[in-house]
């Protein structure tokens, strides 16, 4: 959930970590902090409560160096303050650490080997670098083998970058479960949770592995396990453009992300279809698939949504059932699985803590898995059997919008390449290049109705506390994405529900003017029952706003999409909840990139 930076060997250090804060500071921005020394000189710790910008207030031209780590920080342990803003430091002030992730056995360690120590904070934080400090000063450990040895007591969830003030040249780097990453400049090297944060300063990286050590300095990058063997690691390109991470004229990201949704859906095209609209999916996942007797599908959040969306289009066109997994559910309850089952992982980061949970356990079960991601190299990429990419660019704010869209669009090639193996007729007859051309044409359709969604949000959602988001079938797994976006950025306590489960006790919550937003798409077998569904809210005082598809919309519907397939309406039919979401939080005065409480990436089960 949290960022982390570090460079050594730079003059510009403190510019370095400032601006790659900026840019992981989707991952929490509760607090931030940085610690800049110079070798054989002066060091600064300085930590603020609050956004990036806060804390780059509190910096002055006296805070520099040639070396230092960053952190900004989505709170796990202790609320947001000072005292518990990242870097940490010793007693002494000797040892300053940054970390990612929850010790699971803080405790433990304060109990057994700290109980006369003196802490500031409540972080889980401040205990294992006071730890490492001890193995330094009372076992007189050299720091690398205090580390070590801390590294071996220490049991959770953690990506450290590690300094001492006497020898500020080298950073000390270890993870377990949380991402982190090196950057290879120059004439200095570099650390960071995410390519995004260093993309300015480099586009070669280095991967690091659960429980690998890394020693840094300028000029030098050793890799090892906790037994100090060396391990070989090359660096990789991150294909990412500095230019696709700034909102440019765009007032928030959201909208950038909303916008970008028709490219998105032309780039899958481009890379999962050839010319002749024949698909371009590795073979071997497609055998995987034809080969199993039942597909579970792990995810969180918009990604579990986007699984919903995907459910139908996948057990039509292969021929074998689908079933949804909550990954945190499953992490810690594996439920009686199918004889050969094959695993799909969504997620827009491919860091998702809960899902990589179960990703373990498969994986210690011999189970064939595919993630779909967004973030090329990530963790659940690197240990799934397979990886197909969404390609989508950065998607910076904490609501996803072109991430969920991509997953959907991304299973249909998946979903088509199988159907068409398997012989499936319906796979042969779903035209899905010319399909999802339409889908993008659909998006902007939408798009251009921004003003209008403006005033409906105006009108009926400006003041409310509460709303509901009601459909059927396809469209009640619209309504869970659509409620989600919505509370998340809004503050609204929004729900999405089954049209028709409404009666079977939710509508007793219905009030007056409570908004009621009926998704309600080309399917005439239910869309009569959903506008019934809508009339018995009506009936109780309900403002209805009502999204129809062509084909069964009504000449007083508030907005009118364009038809699809069926099979890719949960991408056409998601698009004005995505623009009402952002017009109440923006009409709000809320922050729309950055809602409380939330992260981007959540790296912590």
């Amino acid at each position: 959930m949290c960022g982390i930076v570090g460079v050594v060997g730079s003059a510009n250090a403190t510019d370095i970590l400032m601006q790659g804060l900026e840019k992981l500071e989707y991952r929490g921005y509760d607090s931030a902090g940085i610690f800049v020394a110079k070798a054989g000189g002066q060091s600064n710790l300085v930590k603020s409560v609050g956004r990036i910008a806060d804390l780059q207030a509190k910096i002055g031209d006296a805070v520099a160096g040639d070396a230092g780590i960053g952190h900004t920080r989505w709170a796990t342990h202790g609320k947001p303050t000072e005292n518990n803003a990242h870097p940490h430091t010793s007693m002494s002030e000797r040892f300053v650490l940054v970390h990612n992730g929850v010790i699971e056995n803080f405790k433990e360690i304060q109990e057994e080997y700290l109980k006369n120590d003196t802490f500031y904070g409540q972080t889980d934080t401040e205990i294992a670098v006071h730890l490492i400090a001890k193995f330094v000063e009372e076992e007189k450990l050299e720091l690398l083998e205090a580390f070590k040895k801390a590294l071996n007591i220490i049991k959770g969830s953690y990506a450290f970058a590690l300094m001492d003030a006497e020898n500020p040249e080298v950073i000390y780097v270890a993870k377990n479960k949380s991402p982190l990453l090196i950057g290879l400049g120059d004439g200095y090297n570099m650390v960071c949770s995410d390519a995004m944060a260093m993309i300015r300063e480099t586009s070669e990286f280095m991967e690091i592995h659960d429980k690998e050590l890394v020693v840094l300095t300028k000029d030098s990058v050793s890799v090892t396990d906790y037994a100090g063997k060396a391990i070989d690691r090359k660096s990789y390109t991150a294909e990412l453009d500095l230019s696709d991470i700034g909102k440019g004229t765009y007032p928030f990201y959201m909208l950038k992300e909303i916008d970008e949704q028709p490219t998105v859906m032309r780039h899958l095209i481009s890379e999962y279809a050839d010319e002749n609209g024949a698909m371009k999916v590795d073979a071997d996942i497609i055998k995987a698939i034809q080969a199993s007797d039942r597909i579970y599908i792990i995810a969180a959040g918009t990604s579990y949504n986007a699984g919903f969306g995907a459910k139908q289009m996948l057990e039509d066109l292969t021929n074998t059932p689908v079933e949804l997994g909550v990954a945190s559910e499953w992490g810690y309850g594996m439920p009686l699985l199918s004889q050969k089952p094959f695993f799909i992982f969504l997620s827009q980061s491919g860091e998702t803590a809960d899902s990589r949970q179960v990703l373990v356990k498969t994986n210690e079960l011999g189970l064939p898995s595919l993630t779909v991601t967004n973030v090329p190299g990530s963790t659940l990429s690197r240990e799934a059997t397979y990886t197909m990419l969404i390609g989508a660019g950065p998607e910076i704010a904490v609501a996803s919008t072109k991430a969920y869209t991509g997953q959907i669009a991304t299973l249909a090639f998946l979903a088509k390449a199988v159907g068409e193996a398997e012989g499936n007729e319906k796979a042969k007859a779903f035209d899905l290049v010319t399909e999802l051309s339409l889908v993008a044409q659909s998006i902007e359709a939408s798009l251009s109705e921004k003003e209008a969604i403006a005033n409906i949000v105006k009108e009926r959602l400006l003041e409310t506390r509460n709303a509901f988001y009601i459909g059927r079938k396809q469209d009640y797994y619209v309504a869970m994405e659509a409620s989600l976006k919505l509370k998340e950025i809004s503050y609204v306590q929004c729900e999405g529900f089954a049209a028709g489960e409404l009666k079977h006790g939710t509508i007793s919550l219905i009030e007056k003017d409570t908004p009621v937003i009926a998704l309600i798409s080309n399917n005439p077998e239910v869309a009569a029952h959903t506008r019934g569904n809508v009339m018995e809210t009506v009936s109780r005082g309900a403002a209805a706003i009502v999204i129809a598809e062509e084909g069964v919309a009504r000449e007083d519907d508030d907005i009118v999409v364009n038809a699809v397939h069926p099979y890719l309406s949960a991408i056409s039919m998601v698009i004005p909840t995505q623009l009402i979401a952002y017009e109440t939080s923006l009409q709000r005065g809320l922050d729309v990139d950055k809602p409380r409480n939330l992260a981007k990436a959540v790296t912590v089960e």
